[in-house]
């Protein structure tokens, strides 16, 4: 039989034709490299002989592309364990997958491999038994210096006074040394009559401490970070040399700071200190020991650099990462400090971005960092951030963008996806830093966020001021559930903060509250610095200090379909009056019991205004501004609009389910399910966003403190 076959010409004619069109699909196998603690740069990266490192694998990728032997799918498949990064990925065009063969960086099944850019410290003692030391001699022998510590998995205080709230200034004045720009001095010295409080702790500098200490300005949405060059003892006047404040935004006695990095404010538990001679000292939390001790100094200030040709314009595409850990990277503040900066916006982040399409995180932890977590920066487009957990920042979460706007648009950063992420717990070293931000970006979407925890805004929106030109549109906001911002320190923030012209922008369907400056300025949503084209809606907005909405100024804007629940100093306020239709307010049910409806010139505001429901439930008698309902409805705003209680189920335990179903037809409010902001996915995932009640506290008493400081 096998004879008579072979001799028939069709068995053999069909194989080739398989090998020949079909083959490639069928018998291509996908090329896996494999990584583990236990492996080698120097193996073949097999799963019997792995590499040690992701840039084993990299540079093993790179010589098969360099043959010609790299067109199939691949897998760089990581074993469990910690792995320490003494430099970051960095990724370049010619490491990019294709469309049908990617590159995928991911955890082996069942394993969790963290990448770790710091050091242990071991060796630690006691000098008392709430002060330890460890020797770490790379500071003597290299002049290794960090800014950051992390103990047992959580940031540590770098040693700073005051321990809680802040000192205030009692006098301040600038003089420039080089005029620079006209906003923006190059140099100046900054003079600063301090109150006794500041002053004994200033007194308590040794030489030393002048050359590393930091003093940390808080004024209004920025924050400046410098070095004290000199103190006078005899005026409590504090000298620093630096780049002054901005013309609209001085430091001035109602700003405020904080002192760090000097061994006399080493007084509470969790605070640490090194000392130039190597000495690392710290003070235990209780329940800490020695044994139970895990302590990890950054070494890197970043995990992945992904970076296309620029000039050639070739980008870095087609890469994957799943189910990987990053934690422990730092941040070094210049000798020339940190000038004010909104957003912390030059900050770069541990995964930075540039000439980028079709990179791809999913399920990862980017956590314990000195900067933000990710930036999504030059010419990037169809990239995406999915069910990762970011948390532990020393700035913001991801950001989306350029600073500036390319000259060629075709190169402007698009269609970034950030969805379904945990965004939690950030601004430690810039607190002026926010959450999830697009600059000069176009057609992204921030969609179903947990972001939580800010020391400003949640959400940034856009990066042109006034009514100039901007790419910035059609961005999606929706879904997110945004909480817990402010901490009482910084002004002019929103739970969505929104600036310039956003033609195609939405705003919707998302939980924003418990947003608290420090002053001015702590609003639910905000349409900033001409914001224009914007449609926020479906958005529930309770708990905010200064008011639910504010306009400053911007264009024809739409803002319907909201529900503003007990917002504290005001509900609905906007600044600036212009000729040209600001914005549409319809079908919104607004409930307050404290403060007032309307703030600043919101009567005098060129708006439609109608078909809302208003509720004070203190009295019937609803004023807006100083008018009547009546009065109100004669000067042509809310025609169609009522005085009714919506019937919310529970507002003072946050529950705002409407009962009152006749009110809804009546003003043409379309119902929708607030509970579907934030994270979906499973009961794990969802309860990983669940907000720390201690946290929540914690938040409730630093707003105390600021409001009474206000009395």
């Amino acid at each position: 039989m096998l004879a008579n076959r072979s001799k028939s010409p069709f068995p053999v004619m069909f194989l080739a034709f398989c090998l020949i069109f079909i083959g490639p699909q069928l018998f291509a196998a996908d090329l896996k490299i494999y990584i583990a603690v236990s492996g080698k740069d120097g193996n073949p990266g097999t799963k019997d002989l792995p590499f040690g490192s992701l840039n084993g694998a990299v540079n093993k990728l790179r010589s098969l592309r360099s043959a010609g032997g790299l067109n199939n799918p691949v897998e760089v498949i990581i074993g469990d364990g910690n792995y320490f990064m003494a430099e970051p990925l960095d990724l370049i065009s010619d490491d990019s997958g294709t469309a049908d063969a990617p590159v995928t960086f991911r955890a082996e099944e069942g394993a969790h491999p963290v990448f770790c850019g710091g050091k242990p410290i071991v060796g630690f003692e006691k000098v008392s038994e709430t002060l330890w030391r460890a020797k770490v001699p790379e500071v003597v022998a290299y002049g290794w210096q960090f800014e950051q510590l992390y103990v047992n998995g959580k940031r540590a205080t770098r040693a700073k006074s005051p321990n809680t709230g802040f000192y205030h200034l009692k006098n301040s004045s600038d003089t420039i040394l080089n005029a620079g720009g006209e906003l923006a001095p190059e140099l100046a010295i900054q003079q600063f009559t301090l109150f006794p409080d500041g002053a004994d702790q200033i007194s308590k500098y040794s030489k030393k401490d002048f050359e590393s200490s930091v003093i940390t300005f808080y004024h209004n949405w920025d924050i400046t970070r410098n070095r004290v060059y000199t103190f006078d003892y005899n005026t409590s006047t504090a000298i620093v040399i630096g780049t002054a404040a901005k013309s609209y935004n001085r430091i001035n006695t109602r700003s405020r700071y904080t002192l760090e990095n000097f061994k006399a404010a080493l007084d509470t538990c969790g605070e640490w200190f090194l000392d130039r001679s190597g000495d690392l000292y710290y003070m235990p939390l209780p329940g800490e020991t020695l044994e139970n001790l895990e302590v990890i100094a950054p070494v890197t200030d970043r995990f992945i650099t992904i970076r296309g040709d620029e000039k050639s314009s070739k980008k870095v595409e087609n890469i994957r990462f799943e189910n990987l850990s990053f934690q422990f990277a730092g941040y070094k503040m210049p000798f020339a400090g940190n000038p004010q900066a909104q957003a912390a916006f030059p900050i770069e982040a541990v995964i930075m971005a540039d000439f980028a399409r079709n990179i791809q995180f999913s399920n990862c932890e980017i956590a314990h960092t000195g900067t933000n977590a990710f930036w999504f920066r030059n010419a990037c487009n169809d990239c995406s951030v999915e069910h990762c957990y970011i948390h532990d920042l020393g700035a913001g979460g991801v950001k989306i963008g350029d600073l500036s706007i390319p000259s060629n648009l075709d190169l402007l950063t698009r269609n970034i996806t950030v969805d379904n992420n945990i965004i939690r717990s950030g601004g430690y070293v810039f607190p002026c830093a926010v959450g999830a931000i697009l600059f000069n970006a176009s057609d992204s979407r921030i969609t179903h966020n947990e972001i939580a925890d800010f020391r400003y805004s949640g959400v940034s929106v856009g990066w042109v001021w006034g009514y100039a030109f901007s790419p910035s549109k059609r961005n999606t906001v929706a879904f997110n559930h945004i909480h817990h911002l402010g901490w009482g320190e910084l002004c002019d923030m929103g739970g969505v903060y929104c600036l310039g012209s956003s033609e195609g922008t939405t705003v919707s369907s998302n939980v924003i509250h418990h947003v608290f400056s420090f002053d001015y300025g702590g609003w639910g949503l905000y349409t900033d610095e001409g914001s224009t084209g914007i449609i926020l809606e479906n958005n529930l907005v309770y708990n905010c200090k200064i008011a639910g909405f504010h306009q400053h100024y911007g264009k024809e804007n739409v803002i319907r379909n909201n529900i503003f629940a007990n917002n504290v100093k005001s509900t609905l306020q906007a600044t600036r009056v212009e000729d040209h239709l600001s914005f549409t307010f319809t079908n919104n049910i607004i409930l307050f019991g404290s403060g007032n409806l309307l703030s600043s010139n919101w009567e005098k505001i060129n708006m439609v205004s109608d078909h809302n429901s208003y509720w004070d439930t203190r009295t019937k008698d609803v004023r807006f501004a100083k008018l009547s309902f009546t009065e109100w409805q004669k000067s042509g705003k809310d025609l169609h609009s009522v005085i009714a209680d919506p019937g919310f189920v529970n507002p003072a335990k946050f529950d705002f389910h409407i009962k009152n179903k006749a009110l809804l037809r009546k003003i043409g409010f379309n119902s929708f399910d607030y509970s579907q902001a934030g994270v979906f996915g499973t009961s794990d995932w969802k309860k990983t966003a669940a907000f720390d009640p201690a946290t929540a506290q914690e938040f409730d008493r630093a707003v105390v403190r600021n409001e009474y400081r206000e009395k």
